[in-house]
Formats: C-alpha cells, structure tokens, sequence
C-alpha cells in the first residue's frame, strides 16, 4: 500500500464524515482535483500552504485504491505530487491525525509509518 497525505481543516473534515466522501478544499475545488502530498513532501506542504494555521488534521489515503482518478503530476520544483481528480471515498482513509501547530506558526508532523 502507498500512503499519501491531506491537510486539511478540521470543520472540512467533518463535514466529509457528515457526507461521506471529501470533495476539496477551497483550492482544491479551484483547481479541480485534490492536492496531496507523499511522505516527504508534507513538510514543505505545511509551511508553504498551512503556516499559522491551527484546527488541521493531517489524513493518510491508501493511494492504490483511488484507481485511475489519482493522477501523479509536476508540481512544486517539478516534483510529481498526487492529484485526485473527483471526490475522495473516505473507505481509502487508513488515519486521521491531528496536525499541531508550534507557537511560530510550523506544524508538528506527526511520525508516520514508511
């Protein structure tokens, strides 16, 4: 199994336990398709994106079960991030952490299995 990464808010997290299936955050909604992030990439996807915010939750998805909709594509520095493109079943959620925030605005990632 491969693991990737969203962060995400937590009212928009459980407004998608509330629907069961999580169709984006603002930006992903603005893109179309969801943004992950792999293991290593979560660091820098924290400061650039989530700096100083607090209340996210960090969810780990099975990236095998999303099928053809996830799309590895260039990104940041031209790394290939994971897209999905269409809603998130949350049956391909394998966790759901919190993501705390230090008092200079970075987040604690939490350790996650490789």
């Amino acid at each position: 199994m491969r693991t990737i990464y969203k962060i995400c808010s937590a009212s928009a997290w459980r407004e998608a336990e509330r629907r069961g299936a999580f169709a984006g955050s603002a930006d992903d909604l603005r893109d179309g398709f969801i943004h992950f992030s792999t293991q290593a990439q979560l660091a820098g996807t924290a400061q650039r994106h989530f700096s100083g915010q607090v209340g996210l939750f960090l969810v780990a998805v099975d990236a095998d079960a999303l099928g053809d909709s996830l799309r590895w594509e260039p990104s940041r520095n031209d790394e290939l991030f994971p897209h999905l493109y269409g809603e998130l079943d949350l049956g391909a959620v394998t966790a759901v952490l919190e993501l705390r925030t230090r008092s200079d605005g970075s987040h604690d990632i939490p350790e996650l299995k490789s």
